[in-house]
């Protein structure tokens, strides 16, 4: 259904055309011609009812701005918009212009899925570019799947998982957990771990996968397990369980603003991390920037992307990133992520000529980003990306000195044999 200023333009447009037929009929009649060829083209391009016109294509953001998430999606918001900019800049998508739709999850699950609904069935995106945590994308997934629409996803996340109407553009848990894991024990004799991590499904399922891999493959043992609420802040009692149990190695998966407290705490409860070895999957450059290069220092990241890599593409897309966000601006793993969905999305919209979501979906596998700021990525048919997996060395000054990068471009399995 138009909205109301949709209405209002075409009732202007009719009157201009009505117009010109008076004065000039064989001016109107050819702009009349251009009109209908057109809408024409439109038709062409969009036969499922989305939000497509002659001059315009309307996608959704979905993530928090704010809440306890915001300091972790900030950066994500960010880079789609700087994308959407650039495609414009170029020309848009098959002769149209972006029109981007912003909505805030607020660090609430069924605020995301009540969110996706409005941008799918109110506002008929073509495309959402959102939501963060695994809870978020649980919560939208079923309203998404229901109503035919396509969410490109930036985020790590656990696995186990494939949707015909999402684009995993982050890494799962063969590319981050069980890569980061191997490279710990093999490289700092990691064999005792202790796991500490937000609760909800991302860390529990993680660990889940990750105890298997550390119990069954490297042999090693893990001393303790806890979880805490999003956005908890007292973190001093489980630091005291990890100086007792001695850890090899503290494995974090808490999330979001938690991050700031436990850090520091554990800074100053005397834990020094160029002795201690911490390794963690969810602190990214976004989060360094509020827990304060200082307080984890020495920490050990894995991630497919750190602001520090040296390539072309990574250089330019910093560059860009700085002239729309501020030279102080940092950029992280999952900001890189959110970067690379409108660009696939425009390919597979390209290739498949039209913005309909199983066109574009049946044009994704097999895409090729070779600009992408990580490197070249690619995707498979079973909607994750190839990538090459890195571990970094957090440093004071809140970058990270990247200490390991996987050879080769690993094949993301979202279902890994014995460990579902």
């Amino acid at each position: 259904m138009a909205s109301k200023d949709e209405g209002t333009a075409h009732l202007r447009l009719r009157r201009r055309l009505l117009l010109g037929l008076a004065a000039a009929p064989f001016v109107a009649a050819t702009r009349s011609s251009s009109v209908l060829a057109a809408e024409t083209a439109t038709a062409a391009v969009n036969t499922t009812g989305l939000a497509v016109t002659d001059s315009e294509v309307t996608v959704g953001i979905l993530h928090s701005v704010t809440g306890t998430m915001a300091i972790s999606e900030t950066g994500a918001t960010q880079a789609e918009k700087l994308a959407f900019d650039e495609i414009n800049a170029a020309g848009g998508i098959l002769g149209r212009k972006i029109k981007v739709i912003q909505e805030d999850g607020a660090s609430d699950w069924p605020t995301f899925a009540e969110k996706a609904k409005k941008l799918l069935v109110n506002d008929h995106c073509a495309a959402i570019f959102g939501c963060f945590t695994s809870a978020s994308r649980k919560a939208a997934l079923p309203v998404i799947e229901q109503y035919n629409g396509l969410l490109y996803y930036p985020t790590f996340y656990e696995g186990l998982e494939q949707s015909k109407n999402v684009i995993y553009t982050g890494q799962e848990a063969t590319q981050q957990i069980l890569a980061s894991l191997d490279w710990v024990n093999k490289e700092k004799g990691g064999d005792t771990f202790f796991f500490i991590g937000s609760d909800y499904i991302w860390p529990r399922t993680s660990n889940k996968i990750a105890r298997k891999h550390i119990e069954s493959v490297l042999k090693g043992k893990v001393v303790g397990e806890e979880y805490f609420p999003f956005g908890h802040t007292q973190f001093n009692s489980v630091i005291n369980k990890i100086k007792l149990t001695k850890p090899k190695v503290i494995f974090v998966t808490v999330v979001g603003g938690s991050n700031v407290a436990f850090y520091k705490q554990l800074k100053a409860s005397g834990i020094d991390l160029s002795k201690q070895i911490l390794l963690t999957l969810s602190v990214t450059e976004d989060e360094v920037e509020g827990i304060g290069g200082d307080n984890i220092a020495g920490a050990y990241s894995c991630m497919k992307y750190f602001q520090s890599i040296e390539n072309e593409n990574n250089k330019a897309f910093v560059t860009a990133f700085h002239k729309m966000w501020g030279e102080k601006t940092v950029i992280g793993d999952v900001t890189q992520a959110a970067y690379l969905g409108p660009f696939l999305w425009k390919m597979a919209c390209e290739k498949a000529g039209s913005f309909d979501v199983d066109k574009v979906v049946a044009a994704s596998p097999g895409l090729e980003f070779k600009a992408a700021p990580e490197g070249y990525v690619r995707v498979d048919p079973n909607h994750h990306l190839w990538s090459k997996t890195r571990v970094g060395k957090a440093k004071a000054d809140g970058q990270f000195e990247i200490v390991y990068t996987s050879p080769e471009l690993i094949k993301p399995d979202p279902f890994p044999k014995g460990y579902q």
